[in-house]
């Protein structure tokens, strides 16, 4: 019998993170983050990815993610 181990899905607020495959000119695919409140059909639940961190618009409130600074 084969187990999925399901990810964790990030939260933040009352905002969920979803990935999104976005194909390129090249013929490969993107991948893009995105958060959004209300369940949606163009991307899938996913958990927070490694090396990035959530930061918060100002201006909207919206969160988002940047890559984390490495130190030199």
């Amino acid at each position: 019998m084969e187990e999925k181990i399901e990810e964790e899905v990030y939260h933040h607020g009352e905002f969920t993170l979803y990935r999104k495959l976005v194909p390129t000119k090249s013929g490969s695919a993107r991948v893009f983050y995105f958060f959004s409140k209300e369940p949606t059909d163009k991307g899938t639940p996913c958990p927070l990815p490694e090396g990035y961190e959530v930061h918060i618009n100002k201006r909207s409130g919206v969160p988002y993610l940047k890559k984390k600074k490495t130190k030199k």
